[in-house]
């Protein structure tokens, strides 16, 4: 009799704890609007967010005690539809909280039916509020409450030295300079974690123009919506926060525009010097959320519909006055750059396709036959890609399969001309989707172009050849194709084809089912001299051993090796739960000094057979540590459960 009540309880600690997607939802934007902003408001956004996948929303409250009223609407509406929220304590808008206000203001809500729970916990963070951290011991013993705040200002590690935190959430979600984001952030947050849980962020797109708030900068936008996906499957985190739902001041927002939260671009807030939010539609960017969503989730998704986004600015980076902004902002100690340096002037794309498609584009009547920069393994899933500004005029996005059109996305005009002659930084964003009966005929196609003006109108035509009512699903298993910076770029690209795409070193940028290394052999390999051994050595182990081994990476000669003599380890140990794995690879001469140390030297010590099983550690083990023993270790046969795995979905 006893057996249900434990089954029940078990099931539902295995809820809260899965995955979950969220979106930071900026509370101060509908706070003081008139008339207000109403219970069936907050319905709708819920809808559109549980439409995405979005599991909750994170409520970001700012300490002016103007949240009271909202807070009441947003639950009720929760409620009501089955969804969750959150609480996010902005420190840095209007100042610290106290500490009893957060203590209530918790104790209030997170018996409510709506709050978000992990582990039975109330889940709780913050933006910012470092100088604070010492009030959450004492919050968190009258609370219960699960912290995983965001303190990026301290940096990763010297958020979790606080000592305080269950976990930490990241606000480094933007690249700095003329720079495509990389995880390396998001991979020193995790190495710091030590297996707590992480929040991994996500974000399209970072304008602001707000002098009263002293703020006017930009950071790349670009490929990022499509990269920042990929690189959470590659990551895995266990949570992940987009940033934002509407925070239209800064131009990362998702929600569909709304004209009455647009205050803060006033003069009596933001000052801008105009609102660069109106008519700038970003509403496109949820279409695909769905599938991206379940693919992070359980490494698959379906495709019913087949579908088409594209982003881009309404005028070239040289087109008028910058406004001022700058790339990069000085403010964060970074170096700054004019602006149209880091901002490319592309028309960016993105589908969701069944199979291999053609891309178009076509800008005032000069037609661009446009390319894909990246392809999903087995031909089903998010093709990506973008054409430059060649042109002035109309943008039509065009995908096409054997002469048929699958989706077309009318878009605005690029001109030469700004409003009040300053540049708008943001993108403007449309989207449609085919038809959804998959008999050939016209389909109901969404665009956010149609929401602007009347006379732009969305047409799609379902395919004949891959139906999108056929249900596709396509697994993420294992890396397809990655990337690094600088002398890293050759080695990512070749290992994370085939699988072995170190966090530490490497960005993943496409996952699919395993591709088939070169065979491999029992030739080692080594960071030539004056590598960084915690990046080089599992790259350059797994690279060399499959027939790729670029000299001035990496080498098979000992002697030309980080502190190399010409001789080959022998024997070596390790600390913890590295001792068993130094063991079996320094006696065979891979012996990578950032993790083990190598006890004695001589001649080659032939390993077994080598295989092209995969190997990567366990969740929770160092990355830079452990990468490369364990694709040694586990191609060689020996595979210890306790911190290794060759299942990429234990990894």
């Amino acid at each position: 009799m006893l057996l249900l009540p434990v089954l029940v309880a078990l099931m539902s600690a295995c809820h809260v704890q899965a995955k979950a997607v969220f979106a930071h939802y900026i509370v101060g934007n509908v706070a003081t609007l008139t008339p207000s902003y109403s219970a069936a408001d907050w319905q709708k956004d819920i809808r559109s967010a549980q439409s995405s996948h979005i599991d909750a929303f994170a409520l970001n409250i700012a300490n002016d005690g103007r949240y009271g009223a909202q807070l009441a609407n947003a639950f009720s509406a929760a409620n009501t539809l089955g969804f969750k929220l959150f609480f996010s304590f902005d420190y840095a808008a209007q100042g610290a909280f106290s500490q009893q206000v957060v203590i209530d203001l918790i104790n209030q809500y997170k018996g409510n039916g709506a709050y978000y729970q992990y582990n039975g916990k109330a889940f709780v963070s913050t933006f910012e509020g470092p100088g604070n951290s010492g009030d959450w011991t004492t919050i968190k013993s009258q609370t219960g409450c699960f912290f995983i705040p965001d303190w990026s200002s301290l940096g990763a590690q010297g958020a979790i030295n606080r000592g305080v935190a269950d976990g930490l959430f990241s606000w480094e979600a933007w690249p700095v300079g003329p720079n495509d984001m990389t995880t390396q952030p998001d991979v020193s947050y995790k190495n710091a974690l030590a297996g707590k849980p992480y929040m991994m962020p996500v974000s399209p797109w970072f304008y602001t123009n707000l002098p009263g708030y002293s703020k006017n900068w930009l950071w790349r936008g670009d490929d990022m919506w499509y990269d920042r996906w990929q690189q959470v499957m590659s990551i895995q985190p266990d949570f992940v926060e987009i940033l934002t739902w509407n925070d239209w001041g800064e131009s990362h927002y998702i929600a569909d525009l709304d004209t009455r939260q647009f205050g803060l671009f006033g003069a009596d807030a933001g000052r801008a010097p105009f609102n660069y939010a109106s008519n700038m539609p970003h509403d496109g960017w949820r279409l695909f959320l769905p599938y991206v969503i379940d693919m992070y989730k359980s490494g698959k998704a379906s495709i019913s519909t087949e579908g088409l986004v594209s982003w881009y600015r309404l005028t070239p980076g040289s087109a008028c006055s910058s406004g001022g902004t700058t790339g990069n902002t000085a403010s964060q100690g970074q170096q700054e750059y004019p602006p149209a340096q880091l901002a490319q002037d592309k028309v960016f794309y993105s589908a969701l396709l069944t199979s291999t498609a053609d891309v178009t584009v076509i800008i005032g009547g000069t037609t661009q036959t446009g390319t894909w920069k990246n392809v999903p393994s087995g031909g089903s899933g998010i093709y990506h890609g973008s054409v430059p500004f060649n042109g002035r005029g109309a943008v039509i996005v065009k995908i096409t399969r054997n002469g048929n059109t699958v989706a077309q996305m009318n878009g605005l005009s690029i001109t030469d001309t700004c409003a009040n002659g300053i540049e708008n930084w943001n993108a403007w964003v449309g989207s449609a989707t085919a038809g959804t009966s998959g008999s050939g005929g016209s389909g109901v196609s969404t665009s956010a172009s149609s929401k602007v003006s009347s006379t732009l109108k969305t047409s799609t035509t379902a395919p004949t050849s891959a139906p999108a009512s056929t249900p596709t699903s396509s697994s993420g298993s294992y890396c397809i194709a990655g990337t690094g910076n600088g002398n890293l770029a050759g080695l990512c690209s070749f290992s994370c084809n085939y699988g072995f795409c170190p966090t530490n070193a490497c960005t993943c940028t496409q996952r699919g089912r395993q591709v088939t290394p070169p065979a491999s052999s029992n030739t080692l390999g080594f960071p030539v001299a004056g590598q960084d051994v915690a990046l080089y050595s599992g790259l350059c182990e797994f690279t060399c051993s499959h027939g790729y081994c670029p000299s001035g990476a990496c080498t098979s000669d000992p002697s030309k090796a980080q502190n190399g003599d010409g001789s080959f380890c022998t024997a070596g140990t390790g600390s913890g739960n590295l001792a068993g794995l130094c063991s079996f690879s320094c006696n065979y001469g891979f012996c990578p000094s950032n993790a083990c140390t190598c006890t004695q030297k001589g001649s080659q010590i032939n390993p077994p057979a080598a295989s092209n099983t995969l190997g990567f550690p366990v969740a929770g083990q160092n990355v830079a540590q452990y990468s490369g023993l364990c694709e040694f270790a586990c191609s060689h046969g020996y595979c210890p459960s306790g911190a290794c795995t060759s299942d990429p979905s234990k990894a």
